[in-house]
């Protein structure tokens, strides 16, 4: 056991994902990965946050469970919320161009099931198998649409299509015609694919967290298990990834951890503690 104090880690900065990443597979977080953060941030004075595609609403349970104090990023980058003064940082609109995009998308495929993340709502488009369930994991107030013109347009942070991955393969094609055109994509599983405000990603919002609270860039360090953590991975200083993440992102990454079965978080600060 080292002693309390033995070490600081007050000017570093460590990021983490959640699903698949601070959690295992059925969504219960080790306790090895519960121990490890206790301790950098008591025993190593250390700053550590997550950074999920979840809102206001669902990340509060996580956060508070470790009982954080830094700023959190959600809906993949889309926001930055201060929990403990209970304030939204940051928040970016996906805007008219998204919106329109997401008109145009439902003309060529009228049946995509899609759901639109706005704050602390949601918005269901199509609603038949896989937006109910992953808003049903969301826990959050939701209203089911079957016009895109009854939606309320305001404080769209995300939009996800879902769909078979055939299909989902399909739409990706599509979509890339519009890829910078003010917004930006991210794969987040085999069976939906998301879009932002462009230049909107967990990895320019974590270093927006790491000015936030005083802290390098050159001392930051984050841990995801898929790609809508690559942004997030190529940002930070010290990218870590979980052992069952896919090839692309154990390419970018300085450190592969264990499963997230396994306390892949605690992995990744114990490689800090030790080398840093």
């Amino acid at each position: 056991m080292v002693q309390q104090n033995s070490k600081s880690f007050s000017d570093w900065l460590v990021i983490s994902d959640i699903d698949g990443t601070l959690n295992n597979k059925i969504r219960k977080l080790p306790q090895r990965n519960f121990d490890a953060i206790r301790s950098f941030i008591e025993e190593f004075d250390g700053n550590f946050t997550l950074a999920s595609g979840r809102s206001v609403t669902t990340m509060r349970k996580h956060y508070e469970r470790l009982n954080l104090t830094v700023p959190a990023v959600i809906l993949n980058g889309a926001g930055i919320y201060d929990f403990q003064n209970e304030k939204m940082l940051r928040y970016v609109s996906i805007g008219q161009a998204g919106q329109n995009i997401v008109r145009q998308v439902l003309k060529h495929f009228p049946m995509i099931e899609i759901m639109i993340v706005a704050n602390d709502k949601n918005y269901l488009l199509n609603s038949h198998i896989f937006a109910p369930v992953m808003s049903g994991a969301d826990e959050l107030s939701t209203s089911a649409y079957k016009d895109f013109d009854e939606v309320p347009k305001e404080e769209w942070g995300k939009v996800i299509f879902l769909g078979m991955p055939a299909f989902i393969t399909v739409l990706r094609k599509y979509l890339s015609r519009f890829d910078g055109k003010g917004v930006s994509f991210v794969s987040s599983s085999v069976s939906s694919f998301e879009m932002l405000a462009a230049d909107t990603n967990k990895g320019e919002a974590a270093l927006k967290v790491a000015e936030i609270i005083g802290v390098d860039s050159s001392k930051t360090a984050a841990i995801g298990d898929y790609f809508n953590d690559y942004e997030l991975l190529r940002h930070v200083a010290l990218p870590a990834c979980c052992g069952q993440a896919p090839k692309g992102m154990k390419e970018i990454a300085k450190l592969v951890t264990c499963h997230c079965n396994q306390g892949a978080v605690a992995d990744l600060l114990e490689y800090i503690e030790q080398n840093y």
